[in-house]
């Protein structure tokens, strides 16, 4: 017979910043590297579209 569980949606892999790390698998822990570094690319994607619309802007103004 199989475990209810099994038939359930896992839950999305989340990270918390200082986290205990100490229970989490290799197979975890390299997941929550690849989440980490899409969310930096992300976080740097806004930076830059942030960045570039306050030139835009600067650039208006110092005409």
């Amino acid at each position: 017979m199989a475990n209810e569980d099994d038939d359930r949606p896992r839950k999305a892999a989340s990270h918390e910043i200082g986290q205990d790390l100490s229970m989490l698998s290799v197979e975890e822990l390299t997941g929550r590297i690849a989440l980490l570094r899409g969310e930096i690319e992300r976080i740097e994607q806004a930076v830059a579209k942030k960045r570039a619309s306050r030139d835009a802007a600067a650039s208006i103004f110092k005409s």
